[in-house]
């Protein structure tokens, strides 16, 4: 055995996060799921035994969340929510170089599905936390930790039900700190970390074309596959304008400045793809974006079927967000139905304030270089469902990560994997912002 497969090689935030990988919680969505109630133990066990008094609640039969309070050392000041999620996409291993649920640790680095997403956040909050307890210490204000089921399906058993049902649990909490920030990107060379200030709207729907069925050997023009077919290409090819936001701005400025461009003779879309391998995942946040990403038809390859159907993915703008039903279904034309199976509002919060000194302090005294930039998350979280009761949110999952390694890219991709010593620095991160925010 290698010695960084070594348990004692391992620091406890990497051992955490591994421990979390191997418990399978995938979310295939609409309900179907591996039960988050293992993950939700094993969290609840760590937390009491830093004398805490987690609360675990079951939205159904092993859908579960757990919710403990830490008492600050200020009780005047407004809590902080610390967030993160149980559940993870699926993983077909045959896809992957490891198992992606055994928490394969090898080249530096442990894999597996969770560990971008967000299994070694999960394991930060949890450590920083146990950090300050076990040395006496409190944090400077009452700490909120949620760790929600479901936040693959837009949190319907996990922080949309809490917030609900249980909105109690976040009393006094005004800001909230959870996923998908904080980890650094190279920009020609400098190092600069994304804290997410933003979210799309969620729109996921349902396309529906009918027609007459009928023998696969007929001529046949009423055929419903080649109707959702033409529309669903027409949707997936699309392009949605460029559209800058507050966040977008100010990002697009800062690349700019770093790359010594001029951003009024550099498109913003130019300016963000010369960033190599982060450029991809922040374009999507200058558009909108409309991804078809499941087909359903037919039952025989003889039978023409009297119904098509496809799931898009629709991520809209603030500009978009009120009208791009209405611009889908012009796109997709009068004869295609249109059903909304999920829908949740978009965000974004000034990249300004207490909470956002705080983490850029805590950043740039972990790594003195440190450049923090705001953006827009082109996906979700979870901190939609706490927006609803006032709290605001922001992605911060401080990871200082090789220039090279195309991270963003490992969100529901194949061979997940996050260096440990990233792991490292993202607790002491965490650690010095508990302490002083």
């Amino acid at each position: 055995m290698s010695l960084e497969n070594s348990e004692h090689a391992l620091s406890e935030t990497a051992r955490v996060a591994r421990d979390l990988i191997r418990i399978d919680t995938s979310n295939r969505g609409g309900g179907d799921a591996e039960p988050e109630r293992p993950a939700a133990d094993y969290v609840a066990a760590y937390l009491r035994d830093l004398g805490l008094e987690p609360e675990i609640f079951e939205s159904d039969p092993g859908r579960a969340s757990v919710v403990a309070r830490v008492s600050g050392a200020d009780p005047t000041l407004p809590a902080l929510v610390l967030h993160g999620h149980l559940d993870v996409v699926p993983a077909d291993p045959a896809n992957w170089t490891v198992d992606p649920f055994a928490g394969v640790v090898k080249d530096g680095m442990l894999w597996g599905r969770g560990a971008v997403d967000m299994k070694d956040m999960d394991a930060m909050i949890l450590t920083a936390i146990a950090e300050l307890l076990r040395a006496g210490e409190r944090p400077r204000r009452d700490v909120i930790l949620a760790f929600f089921a479901d936040e693959e399906n837009g949190g319907v058993y996990g922080a949309q039900y809490l917030v609900r049902n249980h909105p109690e649990l976040f009393a006094g909490a005004q800001t909230a700190i959870s996923e998908v920030g904080g980890y650094s990107i190279d920009i020609a060379g400098t190092r600069a970390y994304l804290i997410q200030t933003g979210e799309k709207s969620l729109e996921w729907i349902k396309l529906r074309a009918r027609g007459t069925a009928a023998h696969g050997s007929r001529v046949w023009h009423d055929n419903a596959v080649t109707r959702l077919a033409e529309a669903i290409a027409a949707l997936g090819r699309h392009e949605w304008p460029v559209a800058l936001t507050d966040t977008t701005r100010e990002l697009v400025d800062a690349i700019a400045a770093i790359l010594g461009e001029d951003p009024r003779e550099v498109a913003p879309e130019e300016l963000v793809l010369r960033l190599g391998k982060g450029g991809g995942f922040i374009q999507a946040s200058l558009r909108s974006t409309s991804n078809p990403t499941v087909l359903n038809a037919g039952y025989k390859h003889n039978v023409i079927p009297d119904t098509a159907e496809a799931l898009v993915d629709v991520r809209a703008l603030p500009v978009d967000q009120d009208t791009i039903l209405d611009q889908i279904r012009a796109i997709i034309g009068d004869d295609i139905e249109l059903e909304q199976v999920h829908s949740d509002i978009g965000l974004e919060v000034p990249f300004a304030g207490e909470l956002v000194e705080a983490m850029t302090a805590s950043l740039q005294r972990a790594d003195p270089e440190a450049r923090v930039l705001p953006y827009l998350l082109s996906g979700g979280t979870d901190n939609k469902s706490l927006a609803r009761l006032g709290i605001t949110g922001y992605g911060f999952a401080p990871l200082r990560l090789p220039a090279d390694l195309d991270f963003p890219g490992m969100f529901h991709g194949v061979d997940e994997r996050v260096p440990l010593d990233a792991l490292d620095f993202g607790h002491g991160v965490l650690v010095d912002l508990l302490r002083t925010y």
